[in-house]
């Protein structure tokens, strides 16, 4: 295994063939001008290097998270500069590492779970490691033989069994945090010579294939690239990925790492940026909300993926020097990018299949319009762990650049130490990860599975049905394990049609039960409310929705009635755009305009407005309803446009288990959404209604005016 230092995202040829190339690229150079700002200041002053004492957010955990990065920054410019100062900052910084870190006890903050040393978590341990023998690497050749002995014996080699023989609960589990840990001792194997670290990292501790690094690309992406935890927690996780498997090309090409399980670190790059909207990712699960495409985490997936690759598109992702890293792919995406080859990325509609197998449920994204047009996020995977949310057949929209239906991610300041020091909040149990948190329908008042992951985590929705043509696209699924006795099923289409401003969404949810249950439908919008239909009954004095499963964090402003089948509409306005949601019901409907935020003294929760749709005493439960964009409000100009929907009437027609929803508008246009849910492009239906009969095979179909004809529906 023996090679010449530097060998992990540096490898010696390449900077000896590339070190003369860096200042062609203005990007490049300045990327480079940056990390010498933020590390000059650092090498004429002695190391710090404290006592660890805090938690995330703290003064300690901060100090230390930074000089893991200053390491491996130092390291990369000494390479790319040639300048000895950068090597001498990175040999003190570890040489006062190595004096400290044999006497360290566990963390005094630690989490009970997976303490550290160094940090409060072992997780922090594991990506400070991934850093730091980086910068060792790069700088190997300075070091005398004494000083190498020291750091490896007092730093790496202790910290690479802390995280490994001393935690295997955390290094073997398939989790982003074993990942980071079999990423960072197989790192340091690779530097340290050492195969048997190599080896435990990329197999496990039993070194069975059961754990480690190759398990963990088998087990946490679907055959998509979809990871089980979510957006979020995919792009976090990338990170080990990406840095491991750079290292092993490096190391080991014959492994070829970029070609396992047909390329998955590659594709998991794609997915993670299609999971994206405007540059920040789909809040599922337990997201931070201003996460996105320009964190450390995407520039180097990116980098590394174009080098791959070759493919374009990605140099479109990457334009200021922030995002720029100061490895040999980080040169090239640069050099590439100046030189005019970028091209869009493709943001499109995807179907991401869940699980190992890609039978455990499916993220759907439907777009139109390109990267700033309509989407709709359609959540029917696996419960993804003990980070996942209660809330299968869940949904949010996307619009003019701006989210429209929103989701709540996870209730946290990150890195905020006045926020139980950075740690996810007790709201996060209490109100994000339940049930009415989200788009999706509630049984009782209860969240699905009680509340419970482990639960959850056994089941995941079925049924899955994708299609995408021209106007018309569709996803449907069902979920029969999230309450016991009653199954849901819902159908969510994406249309363009000339009768309506913009593309527009149905939503058809259904659900069946032998027992009477009280269901309730939340929407979150992301706006200002314009009108209501019928009128909102506002309360004289605020009160919470319920006791628990999240209700009690929600205040009851208002409420109003509708009978069944009479069409309700609410009207919002988002960035100079309208937007109404029309609603019908098989059952008499109550309505309740909710904030969030009661029963929250710390003010921890963020105020968001949102519209709780219920029946009481109801056995089966159908809901229609339209999201319909539409018009223009002009501030500056001082006009308004078609603040009206155009949506006159809804209706819906069902017979044996088959479905037709009926759109009329205003100017006498109708539309009609029919749905058999029988997959066989086939088999024939039919629908009569008092208009005509609607005939169709597979299993949609959309007419528009007077268009009842029967057409093959291929898939």
């Amino acid at each position: 295994m023996a090679a010449e230092h530097p060998r992990l995202l540096l490898v010696a040829d390449e900077i000896r063939q590339l070190r003369n190339q860096w200042p062609q690229s203005t990007l490049f150079s300045a990327a480079i001008e940056r990390a010498r700002s933020r590390i000059d200041g650092l090498v004429a002053g002695p190391p710090e290097v404290p006592l660890p004492k805090d938690p995330g957010g703290g003064y300690t955990h901060e100090r230390h998270k930074a000089n893991g990065i200053v390491v491996a920054q130092a390291g990369a410019l000494y390479q790319w500069t040639g300048e000895s100062a950068y090597a001498d900052l990175v040999r003190q910084l570890l040489l006062a590492y190595a004096g400290m870190y044999p006497e360290l006890d566990l963390h005094p903050e630690r989490k009970e779970q997976s303490p550290g040393r160094l940090f409060w978590q072992s997780l922090n341990e594991s990506v400070f490691l991934t850093y730091a023998i980086q910068g060792y690497d790069a700088i190997h050749a300075t070091l005398d033989a004494q000083d190498r002995e020291r750091i490896e014996a007092r730093l790496f080699r202790p910290m690479a069994d802390f995280l490994s023989v001393e935690s295997p609960q955390v290094f073997d589990r398939i989790h982003n945090h074993g990942t980071w840990a079999t990423a960072a001792v197989g790192m340091t194997g690779y530097v340290l010579d050492d195969d048997d670290l190599v080896e435990m990292a990329l197999m496990g501790t039993a070194r069975d294939g059961k754990a480690g690094f190759l398990a963990q690309l088998r087990q946490l992406f679907s055959p998509d690239g979809y990871y089980l935890e979510g957006p979020y927690y995919q792009r976090y996780a990338l990170m080990p990925f990406v840095l491991f498997a750079k290292a092993i090309e490096h190391n080991e090409p014959e492994r070829e790492i970029f070609e396992y399980r047909s390329g998955i670190v590659a594709k998991a790059i794609r997915t993670t940026v299609q999971l994206s909207y405007a540059g920040l990712f789909f809040p599922i699960n337990d997201a931070i909300r201003d996460k996105g495409l320009d964190t450390v985490e995407l520039d180097y997936a990116i980098a590394i993926a174009h080098g791959v690759t070759g493919d374009p598109a990605f140099l479109s992702l990457l334009d200021d020097p922030s995002n720029i890293v100061l490895t040999a792919d980080g040169l090239r995406l640069a050099l590439a990018r100046e030189a005019g080859h970028a091209t869009p990325f493709p943001f499109a509609s995807r179907h991401f299949r869940d699980g190992p197998a890609g039978g455990q449920g499916a993220l759907t994204i439907l777009r139109t319009g390109g990267a700033l047009g309509p989407a709709l996020v359609f959540k029917a995977t696996s419960h993804g762990m003990g980070h996942g949310h209660f809330d299968r057949l869940h949904w949010m929209f996307y619009d003019n650049g701006a989210e429209i239906v929103a989701d709540y991610g996870a209730a946290r300041f990150l890195n905020v130490p006045q926020k139980a020091g950075g740690r996810y909040l007790p709201e996060n149990k209490t109100w994000a990860k339940q049930t009415v948190a989200h788009n999706t329908l509630v049984v009782d008042a209860t969240s699905q599975f009680g509340g419970d992951y482990r639960q959850a985590d056994r089941s995941w929705p079925t049924g899955h049905y994708y299609h995408v043509e021209d106007d018309v696209q569709i996803v449907s699924a069902a979920e029969r394990t999230a309450y016991p006795g009653t199954s849901l099923h819902r159908t969510m289409l994406l249309l363009e049609w000339p009768g309506l401003d913009h593309p527009f969404v149905i939503d058809l949810l259904k659900a069946r039960s032998a027992e009477a249950h009280r269901f309730d439908l939340p929407l979150y919008f992301a706006g200002a409310l314009i009108e209501t239909q019928p009128a909102i009954d506002m309360q004289a004095s605020l009160r919470p929705l319920g006791e628990a499963y999240g209700y009690e964090h929600l205040w009851r402003l208002g409420e109003g009635r509708g009978a069944a089948d009479d069409k309700l509409a609410f009207t919002w306005l988002k960035d100079g755009r309208f937007y109404t949601y029309s609603v019908i019901a098989n059952a008499e409907i109550d309505v309740a305009y909710v904030r969030v935020g009661a029963t929250d003294p710390a003010f921890n929760l963020r105020p968001e407005p949102g519209l709780i749709i219920g029946a009481e005493n109801v056995r089966n439960f159908d809901i229609v309803a339209v999201l319909e964009p539409h018009g223009e409000y002009n501030g500056a100009r001082e006009y308004t446009i078609r603040s009206d929907s155009q949506v006159a009437r809804l209706q819906r027609f069902d017979d044996e288990g088959k479905d037709l929803v009926v759109v009329k508008t205003k100017d006498g246009a109708t539309l009609a959404v029919a749905l058999s849910y029988d997959p066989d492009p086939n088999t024939a239906h039919a629908i009569r209604t008092a208009a005509g009969e609607y005939r169709w095979r597979g299993y949609h179909r959309v007419f528009g005016d007077g268009h009842y004809e029967e057409r093959s529906n291929e898939r």
